[in-house]
């Protein structure tokens, strides 16, 4: 099943590194981001999962929840964590699915369906599709996803600049610029027109162009 921006996440019943999850009842009315990886002991997603640690009170914040995911056992995560505790001075401190069975990598389009029912044998060269990032709204829609290379580390501050981008645009009806950062002006989007805006924006807008309406972030 291929999956697009706009679709409903896929739920499922996992198995984690904190208990047993059904990721939709996780969810419950936040935010989350999924993220995944080929395999346990690699060294890209040990600074990925690590940063990721660190990074989480400003998810937290934002009302968005983290999970991650591995095609390797729950038992594996374990020793993992400490691995990562004491190379990248944090241990994760959000779930990881061990996600043994490549379900959950098939629900989201990570692996095709007849890539065998086990994580038992793979190396991650069979698995480099498995390193992908969605954010997912408390809808259960998703409004991002991200597929990297093994060889690059994800940029997870860009990541929470999108969210940022996503959950401004979500409440007001703006648009964010290239390179835009929480606090630099917006852009009205398209589909409201002038009447509308001067309700929306008493204050006016600069417009280089009329399709190019600049307002200051509303939040």
């Amino acid at each position: 099943m291929s999956l697009r921006i706009g679709d409903e996440a896929p739920n499922f019943t996992a198995n984690t590194s904190e208990g047993t999850i059904e990721f939709h009842d996780w969810i419950g009315d936040q935010w989350a981001i999924l993220f995944s990886h080929p395999k346990d002991f690699t060294p890209v997603c040990t600074t990925e999962l690590g940063y990721m640690a660190k990074l989480k009170p400003e998810f937290d914040k934002r009302n968005c929840k983290i999970i991650g995911l591995s095609v390797d056992p729950v038992e594996d995560h374990e020793k993992w964590a400490r691995d990562i505790e004491e190379t990248q001075g944090q241990a994760p401190n959000y779930p990881i699915i061990g996600d043994t069975d490549l379900k959950v990598a098939k629900l989201y389009d990570m692996l095709p369906a007849d890539e065998g029912k086990s994580s038992e044998g793979r190396t991650p060269a069979d698995n480099a599709t498995v390193r992908s990032v969605f954010v997912i709204g408390p809808d259960k829609k998703i409004k991002l996803m991200i597929t990297y290379p093994m060889s690059t580390g994800r940029n997870f501050d860009e990541v929470l600049r999108v969210l940022d981008s996503i959950q401004l645009t979500a409440e007001h009806k703006v648009a964010t610029p290239v390179n835009w950062q929480r606090g630099q002006n917006v852009i009205i989007v398209p589909s409201v027109p002038d009447d509308e805006a001067r309700q929306l924006f008493p204050d006016g807008w600069e417009a280089p162009r009329p399709y190019l309406r600049l307002v200051p972030d509303p939040s």
